[in-house]
């Protein structure tokens, strides 16, 4: 059918001529109602955006010379932000001279890595920026 036919049969049905799929070949047109259209298809939209699920970025900072307790403390919080669907990035911050021992820094997270492996994996590996190392961790369990 041609452009012109399809815009008298919508005429005569007192309808609009709508471009259902313009890049396909050929263009996919329907005879409807222009303004219920544009309706559904904003309720779609929006239907769409309340089903998106936004994902949290929670921090969690520690220092070098952390204490058995406070790592504990520290874990259970980053578990429990992951197991909620949220990323956790994980800040370690030297100060004076414990820039000499990075080394403790790299352990301390990588032993993090390894008590968080069952409910996340790693998005950013550890790495320095300035004075602090920074990491990323993900959740493998959806948001919902």
């Amino acid at each position: 059918m041609s452009v012109a036919e399809g815009v008298k049969l919508a005429e005569e049905a007192g309808l609009d001529l709508v471009e259902v799929s313009p890049n396909a070949s050929p263009p996919v047109c329907k005879v409807l109602d222009y303004g219920k259209y544009k309706y559904e298809q904003q309720k779609k939209a929006s239907e769409a955006r309340k089903k998106q699920k936004t994902v949290d970025v929670k921090e969690v900072k520690i220092r070098p010379g952390i204490e058995d307790h406070d790592y504990q403390v520290k874990m259970r919080n980053a578990r429990k932000f992951l197991e909620n669907g949220d990323k956790v990035k994980v800040t370690m911050r030297f100060r004076g001279r414990e820039m000499a021992h990075q080394d403790i820094g790299f352990n301390l997270l990588k032993r993090m890595i390894e008590e968080l492996s069952d409910v996340g994996k790693v998005d950013l590996h550890p790495k320095m920026e300035g004075r602090q190392i920074i990491m990323v961790l993900s959740s493998e369990i959806e948001k919902t």
